[in-house]
């Protein structure tokens, strides 16, 4: 199968999730492991392919850029879409560095090939928004690929241990003349870890790494909104070999109020209905606020829609430091749909006593006045025709 299609490498869908994508991996690197296939020499150009794919769409990044740009696999067998495994260009940089090294003598991996970091996760945490407002400590369950148990990451049953590769001497790499100068690619015997695992671990598979379940304790700062990603550093999976682990990332879900909506500026907003003789004559009303309820005054003469603020009684600020936000109180008129005989006759007074007060009589003024002025545009055009 050619590489150049990651997702036909995996046998994922171009929606597919990144545990399906994972999955996915896990159970094709099982089966395609050089150290399980010494007998099929398929397998280890297969195995490439599979962690080729797999450093790519795993990564949310890569995958985006993957995604818009087409393949861009055969830059580099085992490599990511830009030809290294890190950031664009790393490949090409990492074989310049092969070449100068060969050419003056000097080797840049001294020591042997560095264990790989554990990949990021990311999960999601259900809050109320109470807990959101003031903050918590929730649960949160992972499933991680974590150091195996049986070999204790070595991938070599117990009692055995890896041997160093006799092809590449433990280098990891492989070197090819090329004239004057040298090209280096990940060995073919080790798939660039330097190691061969002659007796795979039982629980592992020659991997190192098992799927386990992990509970950790994550602490919600106050204030956190929809959508908050919380890093916990260390917590993500463990890095083949003993390399360091990665991180996981937890974003909050936070359940809606029936009270208050959260704006984008991260003030709250709240709805008060008030009445018409309220909106009027003014009134002193009671609303809700973090803490327990508070009087605001309704300034006589408010119109619908109209907003008030209480300033420093909405959510903190993350990382404010004790700074909080406000809390906006949008005040709309509550029009009855039906009236009793008393309230009808006492607005049929009130539509009398105002009789002299017509709402409408400057919009319609203006109306009249530019009619007029149209009118003798018109005219003084057809008097100088």
């Amino acid at each position: 199968m050619a590489s150049g299609d990651y997702y036909q490498v995996l046998g994922v869908s171009k929606k597919a999730s990144q545990d399906e994508i994972k999955k996915a991996y896990r159970k094709l690197a099982r089966q395609y492991h050089p150290d399980r296939n010494q007998d099929d020499p398929k397998a280890e150009e297969r195995f490439k392919q599979i962690q080729e794919a797999y450093d790519t769409l795993s990564d949310p990044e890569k995958r985006k850029q993957y995604d818009s740009g087409g393949a861009f696999a055969g830059f580099g067998a085992g490599r990511g879409p830009f030809g290294g495994a890190g950031a664009p260009g790393a490949g090409f940089a990492s074989d310049l560095g092969d070449i100068f090294s060969t050419v003056f003598n000097r080797s840049g991996r001294e020591g042997g090939p560095q264990p790989g970091r554990g990949g990021d996760l990311e999960t999601e945490v259900r809050l109320t928004f109470e807990q959101a407002i003031e903050g918590d400590q929730v649960s949160i369950t992972v499933p991680k690929a974590s150091t195996c148990k049986i070999c204790g990451g070595t991938g070599a049953n117990p009692g055995t241990s890896p041997k160093v590769c006799p092809q590449c001497g433990g280098r990891g790499v492989d070197a090819q003349s090329q004239g004057l100068f040298s090209i280096s690619q990940p060995c073919p015997r080790c798939g660039g870890s330097g190691q061969i695992i002659e007796s795979p671990c039982r629980g592992c598979g020659g991997s190192g790494l098992t799927e386990q379940m992990k509970r950790y304790r994550v602490n919600i700062p106050p204030g956190v909104r929809d959508g908050t990603r919380i890093r916990l550093a260390g917590k993500g999976e463990d890095g083949p070999r003993g390399g360091p682990p990665g991180d996981l990332y937890v974003v909050t879900r936070v359940a809606p109020s029936p009270v208050f909506r959260q704006r984008r500026d991260g003030d709250l907003e709240v709805v008060v209905p008030i009445t018409i003789a309220e909106a009027i004559q003014g009134a002193t009303v009671e609303v809700p606020t973090l803490s327990g309820t508070k009087r605001i005054r309704v300034p006589a003469g408010t119109r619908h829609g109209a907003v008030q603020r209480l300033r420093g009684e909405g959510p903190p600020e993350p990382g404010g430091r004790g700074k909080r936000r406000d809390i906006r109180y949008r005040f709309e008129i509550d029009i009855p749909r039906d009236l009793t005989s008393e309230q009808k006759r006492a607005l049929e007074q009130l539509a009398e006593s105002m009789n002299d007060h017509n709402p409408r009589e400057s919009l319609m003024r203006a109306a009249r006045r530019s009619a007029n002025a149209d009118q003798s545009g018109a005219s003084g055009k057809v008097g100088a025709t």
